[in-house]
C-alpha cells in the first residue's frame, strides 16, 4: 500500500462550519479538525456523515435558566452541492433510497477532502424514513439503528457508487458508523466465492480503524435483539451473531472486534478503555484541533508576523517564545473584548473588560459538573471581594433527554441570581463553532470540572491554549498530559481521589487555586500571567493539535507498516 493510503472517515456527525447544525459538540468539532487537516497535509482521504435537515436542535432558555429545544433550519444549497448517485438500504423491510450532498474541505495548499452527507428525504420514501436525515441525536433507539444503517451500510454503499472501489482504510469515528463492517464483510465475502465469515474478517480488520471517545455508557450504543431483527432483519442478525452480537448489538464491541487498530483519545483514555475492554490492544492518540480554524482574528495577525510557517507546521508554535509578551496581551485583550461585547449584548451580565473572566463551555450533563465552581457560593464571593473581582461565562447544551443537564443549566441560572452584585454570570445560549472561538480566545482562564476519568479527552482546552489562555482544569483527559503547574495552567483536586467526598475536596482545591494562585496572578503579577498566555501557546498549542494527531494516525494506523494487530 502507498505511503499515503486512501482513507474513508465515517462519523456520525462532522462540523464544517457554524451556520451548518451537522454536528453536537467534541466528537463532530473533532472530526472537522481531523478533515482539515487532512487537506492542509494533501492526505487522500473522503468522509461521510448524515445531512442533518433540522441539525441537533435550537437551545432557549427562559429567565430561570430552563431549556427548550427546537429544529434548526438551515439552507442545504447554501453550503452543499447534491450529486447524482442513489443507493438504498433496507431498514424494516422496507427499501430506503439514499442520496449524497458534497461538501469541499479546502487545505491550506489547495487539496481537498469531499465529505458526503447522506440524505434520505427523497419523494421515493415513506415519509418515516424521509426523517431519517433530519434530526442528529433524535428520537429513540429505533430512529437510531435506523440513522446508524444510512451511516454505515448506506455510507459504503455510496462510497461505491461514487466511484470510490479502492479504500485502504476506513476509519470508523465511534461506534455509530459500525454497522460499515457488515457492509464490507458481505462484499467480501462475495468476492471470495461465499467464503466463512471468518476468513472474511480476518481480511475485512486489515482495512478497519476505529476510534473509541468516552468512557461514559451513554456514549457506547446497544440495541436488543429483537429490535435488531426488526430494523435489521434476519440475515442482518444472523451475521451479526456470527460477530459476537447475539442477544445485544453493541456496536463498540463490534468495532473492537473488527478493527487491525483501536485508539483512545488521551493517555489516560487509552488506559481507561483498556480496562473497560481488556481483550482488546487499544492504544493512545491524543486529539488536537485545527489552529487556523479556532484562532482568534488578533492571534491570527500575532502569528502571522511572528511565525510565518504555523499554518502548515504547527509544531513551530514553540517558537511563541519569542513573541514579546506586550503584543500578546495586546492579542488577547482584543480578543477579550469581542467576548465581553457578545456577552452583554446576548445576556446583558455587566462584564467589564478589565475583570478576571472564567470561561467554562461543554455539554451540559452531570459528570462535567458546571456548577462545582458554585457548591459554596458564600465562599466564593469572598474570594471575589477579597483577592479579586471575577466575573464567569458558561455555555453549553443539554441533550432533550438529559434531565439532570437540564437541571444544572438552571441551577447556574439559581446561582447567577444569587451572587449578584458579587459576581457577574452570564449563559449564552446555542454553543457552536463561532460561539466556541469567542469564549475559549476571550477567556482570561478556562475551568475544567469533570469526574475523573470520564473526560476522554477535552479539546476546548487546547483551544483556549492555542490563543494563550491558561487552564484551571482537573487532571483528567488531555490535561494529565498539558499541565505544568503555574506554567500552562493549574491543576485542580487529584485524578486519584474516590468518589466518597470528592466534590467538596475538589471545589476546596478549587477555591485555593483562585484565591492564593489565579487571581493574585491576574491582578499583581501581570508579566507572569502574560508569561503563562506565552507558555500554553509555545508547550500546549504546539503539540496538542490535529496535524499532529493525523500524522499519528497516518503513520500508525493508516499505512501497512503501522502497528495495527488484531483482537487477543
Amino acid at each position: 500500500m502507498a505511503e499515503n493510503p486512501f482513507v474513508a472517515y465515517l462519523s456520525m456527525e462532522i462540523a464544517l462550519e457554524s451556520g451548518m447544525p451537522t454536528y453536537s459538540g467534541g466528537l463532530g468539532v473533532l472530526a472537522g479538525d481531523t478533515l482539515r487537516s487532512g487537506a492542509d497535509l494533501g492526505l487522500r482521504m473522503v468522509a461521510v456523515s448524515l445531512l442533518h435537515r433540522q441539525g441537533y436542535f435550537h437551545q432557549q432558555l427562559d429567565a430561570e435558566g430552563h431549556q427548550s429545544d427546537a429544529p434548526v433550519e438551515w439552507s442545504v444549497e447554501d453550503f452543499v452541492e447534491p450529486l447524482e448517485p442513489r443507493v438504498c438500504v433496507a431498514v424494516e423491510g422496507r427499501t430506503v433510497w439514499i442520496r449524497a450532498w458534497r461538501y469541499r474541505v479546502r487545505g491550506a495548499h489547495g487539496a481537498e477532502v469531499p465529505v458526503f452527507l447522506l440524505d434520505t428525504d427523497l419523494v421515493e420514501n415513506a415519509p418515516p424514513d424521509r426523517a431519517l436525515s433530519g434530526t442528529l441525536y433524535g428520537g429513540d433507539d429505533r430512529y437510531r439503528l435506523a440513522q446508524e444503517i444510512v451511516l454505515g451500510i448506506g455510507g459504503v454503499r455510496m462510497l461505491r457508487a461514487l466511484g470510490h472501489a479502492e479504500i485502504d482504510r476506513f476509519h470508523l469515528n465511534e461506534g455509530h458508523a459500525a454497522l460499515a463492517v457488515l457492509e464490507l464483510l458481505e462484499e467480501r465475502r462475495a468476492a471470495g466465492a461465499g467464503a466463512p465469515a471468518a476468513e472474511a474478517l480476518d481480511e475485512l480488520r486489515r482495512h478497519c480503524v476505529f476510534t473509541t471517545h468516552t468512557p461514559v455508557p451513554a456514549g457506547h450504543d446497544q440495541f436488543p435483539a429483537d429490535l435488531v431483527i426488526d430494523v435489521l432483519g434476519a440475515d442482518a442478525a444472523a451475521l451479526l451473531a456470527e460477530l459476537g452480537q447475539r442477544d445485544v448489538l453493541n456496536l463498540t464491541d463490534l468495532a473492537l472486534r473488527c478493527a487491525r487498530f483501536v485508539n483512545g483519545v488521551a493517555m489516560r483514555h487509552g488506559e481507561v478503555s483498556r480496562s473497560l475492554f481488556p481483550d482488546y490492544p487499544i492504544r493512545s492518540i491524543t486529539n488536537g484541533i485545527h489552529p487556523a480554524t479556532w484562532l482568534a482574528p488578533s492571534f491570527r495577525a500575532l502569528f502571522d508576523r511572528h511565525i510565518h510557517e504555523w499554518r502548515t507546521d504547527a509544531l513551530a508554535l514553540r517558537y511563541a517564545v519569542k513573541i514579546p509578551l506586550g503584543e500578546i496581551g495586546w492579542a488577547h485583550a482584543r480578543a477579550k473584548r469581542a467576548l465581553v461585547e457578545e456577552v452583554n449584548r446576548e445576556s446583558d451580565a455587566g462584564f467589564r473588560a478589565e475583570v478576571l473572566t472564567i470561561g467554562f463551555a461543554r455539554r451540559a450533563t452531570a459528570y462535567k459538573r458546571a456548577t462545582l465552581i458554585f457548591r459554596d457560593p458564600e465562599r466564593l464571593a469572598a474570594i471575589a471581594k477579597d483577592s479579586g473581582p471575577m466575573q464567569i461565562v458558561f455555555a453549553g447544551k443539554a441533550h432533550p433527554r438529559d434531565l439532570e443537564g437540564k437541571a444544572l443549566i438552571q441551577e447556574i441560572f439559581a446561582a447567577r441570581a444569587r451572587l449578584s452584585g458579587h459576581i457577574a454570570v452570564a449563559y449564552l445560549a446555542n454553543y457552536d463553532m463561532r460561539l466556541a472561538k469567542l469564549l475559549c480566545s476571550g477567556s482570561d482562564v478556562w475551568l475544567n470540572t469533570p469526574i475523573p476519568p470520564l473526560e476522554a479527552s477535552g479539546t476546548s482546552g487546547m483551544k483556549a491554549a492555542l490563543n494563550g489562555v491558561p487552564s484551571l482544569s482537573i487532571l483528567d483527559g488531555w490535561w494529565i498530559e498539558g499541565h505544568v503547574e503555574e506554567v500552562t495552567g493549574w491543576a485542580v483536586g487529584s485524578s486519584e481521589r474516590g468518589p466518597e467526598g470528592r466534590d467538596g475536596a475538589d471545589a476546596e482545591s478549587l477555591y485555593q487555586k483562585l484565591e492564593s494562585s489565579v487571581l493574585p496572578r491576574f491582578y499583581r503579577e501581570q508579566e507572569r500571567y502574560l508569561q503563562m498566555m506565552r507558555y500554553a501557546i509555545a508547550l500546549n498549542a504546539s503539540f496538542f493539535n490535529s496535524q499532529r494527531m493525523l500524522l499519528q494516525y497516518l503513520y500508525e494506523a493508516y499505512q501497512e507498516r503501522g502497528c495495527g494487530t488484531p483482537p487477543r
